[in-house]
């Protein structure tokens, strides 16, 4: 059985706009729809945490949000994982965070320095194999909180893409573009229903299977 491990923010953890902010369904959450289409040689762990950055503090919440600092500790929780799904970023949007796609990039480059260099320490077990997910744009939005949070990320998150596929093919990892199949709600101009965010996990099928045939 192939272990799969889904990394992510909010969007991975399911939130959903238009309750409140409340989760979505376990059905209803891209690991678990990429679960259903990968079938039972595969074992999908959604490790989401609303708020989490690629590489960066934040000191207003009660968790750390610090992606690169929390995932060591998750790879050895989790040890042997053979694919690690990166889909961060979004955060690292907000102005009072890092406000640009660029520290982004830098941030996930360190993510992904991390899952290759980790050791599972058990007999036979290799690093995992990454595959970087560029999350979906953000949009306008009629919510003032959610606008001025965000400020700027619209333009922003349209480099994610250009961003990812240039790490991905440096670092040697899969790429997907989440924006290619998911389209966030205009609620909150972040956050996504639940058609979307299934199509994550669905459309992600293909391209955990590639990567562990090779």
């Amino acid at each position: 059985m192939k272990t799969v491990l889904c990394y992510g923010d909010s969007i991975t953890w399911g939130t959903d706009p238009a309750n409140g902010g409340l989760r979505h369904a376990p059905d209803d959450r891209w690991p678990s729809a990429l679960q259903a289409g990968l079938g039972t040689s595969f074992h999908v762990i959604a490790e989401g945490l609303g708020g989490r950055t690629t590489a960066f503090d934040d000191w207003l919440v009660d968790a750390d949000r610090n992606g690169a600092r929390i995932l060591p500790t998750i790879l050895q929780t989790h040890r042997p994982v053979d694919c690690v799904i990166l889909m961060l970023g979004t955060n690292d949007l907000k102005p009072g965070t890092a406000g640009n796609a660029a520290s982004a990039y830098l941030g996930m480059k360190r993510c992904v320095e991390i899952v290759q260099q980790h050791s599972p320490r058990l007999p036979g077990a290799m690093p995992a194999k990454v595959i970087i997910v560029a999350p979906p744009h953000v949009v306008a939005t009629k919510d003032p909180f959610f606008a001025d949070l965000f400020d700027g990320a619209i333009v922003q998150s349209h480099k994610f893409a250009g961003y990812y596929a240039a790490l991905a093919v440096e670092m040697g990892c899969g790429f997907f573009d989440a924006s290619t199949v998911a389209k966030a709600s205009a609620i909150d101009g972040v956050h996504l229903d639940a058609a979307n965010t299934r199509a994550i996990g669905a459309a992600l099928v293909s391209k955990v299977k590639e990567i562990l045939a090779n």
